[in-house]
């Protein structure tokens, strides 16, 4: 196989408590991971005669990329090089908490696998995930799913939003590292692996139940981040919350109408995004 082109979807975390600081300096936390399929990163390719990256977004041209840890990853457990060119058609957001970077290391890890005939499984490639990030073994099979530990202790659960999803986006670089430092841990206040659809739908409980334990943290800093969740809410959306560390903030709307009626409410020079299916 000599070419290989593959979507990496973007997600947003339904309700985020972070529980406890690990002695191995991460935290545990409890979350919903929840794809958003109709937003994407475009990644591309092509065996080659050496090693090429590149993206339209020039300044993800670098070694620090996942894309590129993620080869090397490969690499050393596969003890062979792969000249193969690389390139990214970046769509999501960077460092926004929609796990773009995330996405596009698992996505590396799928298609160089394939394209390599490699044959490592995917329980394996999770593995190789959990080394470049707590949310990129999400990625290799992106189902709504229940995360507990760092993030990557997945339990596939039977949920779905069937609400038209508008995600904004400040444009606010959130260091995560800089968020987990100013948190202080404590139990989750509502068992986000339990429930279910009668809850998803009833924005009374939404709001009562499902929270980010990051939205102090942020709202007192950055207050613009606070202020898209007041306009959401204004703008009638049922529910609404931040995604991971930040910036971008989601409301859930009763139709495709009221929220794109809503988007018009923020600056142009915001990043928006309507994820709505009708079936």
């Amino acid at each position: 196989m000599n070419y290989v082109e593959i979507k990496a979807p973007a997600k947003i975390n339904f309700g985020l408590f972070v529980t406890s600081k690990r002695s191995d300096g991460f935290h545990n936390i409890e979350t919903i991971f929840y794809p958003i399929n109709d937003l994407y990163d475009e990644l591309f390719f092509t065996k080659a005669d050496r090693f090429e990256f590149i993206s339209n977004d020039k300044e993800l041209e670098n070694k620090h990329n996942l894309i590129i840890k993620a080869k090397e990853i490969l690499e050393t457990e596969a003890k062979k090089i792969f000249n193969v060119k690389i390139e990214l058609n970046k769509k999501i957001p960077i460092g926004a908490g929609l796990g773009g970077g995330s996405s596009d290391a698992a996505a590396t890890l799928l298609s160089l696998n394939e394209m390599f005939k490699l044959n490592f499984e995917l329980e394996t490639l999770r593995k190789f995930a959990l080394e470049l990030g707590s949310d990129v073994p999400f990625f290799i099979k992106p189902k709504p799913s229940f995360a507990e530990g760092r993030g990557e202790k997945l339990s596939v659960i039977d949920f779905e939003i069937s609400s038209a999803i508008l995600l904004v986006n400040p444009g606010i670089h959130i260091s995560t590292k800089e968020a987990y430092g100013n948190i202080h841990s404590k139990l989750a206040g509502f068992n986000l692996g339990k429930i279910n659809k009668s809850q998803i739908s009833d924005p009374g409980f939404l709001i009562k139940n499902v929270k980010n334990d990051f939205e102090d943290y942020v709202f007192n800093f950055y207050p613009e981040v606070e202020n898209i969740k007041e306009i959401l809410y204004q703008s009638r959306a049922n529910f609404s919350i931040m995604t991971g560390s930040g910036s971008t903030v989601f409301g859930l709307f009763n139709n495709l109408q009221d929220a794109m009626l809503a988007k018009e409410k923020f600056p142009s020079h915001y990043f928006t995004f309507i994820s709505y299916s009708e079936d």
